[in-house]
């Protein structure tokens, strides 16, 4: 299995984000992860599309997925696609119609997710699994960075697996909220392949170190 680390730029220091983001994918980051939020769907109010335009215009073509906490959600889809991230992933609340915003993603070239909170049924993924190239289990309550990991994410974890599995479909498991090199093992054991983690690495002081130490960690599941 291919493991991802996606360092979270929300907990970079924005004063220099550029270099922060070119300091993790030196220090051998596979994906940076965009958290968009709207001080409406969750507390807080992050970044929009013009961030992940000026990365491109500074040619930054690293890889990227976006992760939109925003309601309605179905304009900014539409905005971040059109500078081409990997995967724009969003949560079923945030929008009336589901499959019409996950076609959206796709039309417009880009690979749709799904964001599971702690309390959403994981049972929802049978409407969509077909319409999905990620399943992205949030470990924490979305809108803030820096939050303890919620244990009960790891059963919900095993269960997104398997139903992964029997899809028989390409699917990226991603986990965010709480991820470190002390639990990102077990959450690998869980069924997870794609890991979020934003202070853990920025808050770190040597990324590749912090980095290095998930790639050992992960190395013994």
């Amino acid at each position: 299995m291919t493991y991802l680390i996606c360092p979270s730029i929300l907990a970079a220091d924005f004063t220099r984000l550029g270099q922060e983001i070119n300091n993790v994918l030196s220090a051998g980051a596979d994906m940076i992860h965009f958290d968009v939020m709207d001080n409406h769907y969750v507390p807080n109010l992050s970044i929009g599309p013009l961030v992940l335009a000026s990365m491109r215009e500074q040619k930054l073509n690293c890889k990227v997925d976006v992760h939109l906490m925003v309601k309605p959600v179905d304009r900014l889809v539409e905005d971040f696609a059109g500078y081409k991230p990997d995967f724009i992933s969003i949560h079923p609340e945030t929008t009336e119609h589901l499959h019409k915003t996950l076609a959206a993603i796709r039309e417009h070239g880009v690979r749709p997710g799904i964001v599971f909170n702690p309390a959403t049924p994981i049972d929802l993924l049978d409407e969509v699994i077909d319409m999905v190239d990620l399943v992205l289990i949030m470990s924490v309550n979305p809108g803030f960075g820096g939050q303890k990991f919620i244990p009960s994410s790891i059963g919900k974890l095993s269960k997104a697996r398997k139903k992964i599995e029997r899809s028989g479909r390409d699917i990226r498991l991603q986990i965010d909220g709480g991820i470190s090199a002390d639990n990102i093992a077990q959450v690998a054991t869980a069924g997870a392949d794609t890991f979020v983690a934003g202070s853990a690495i920025f808050k770190s002081g040597d990324y590749k170190a912090t980095i290095d130490k998930m790639r050992e960690a992960l190395a013994g599941v």
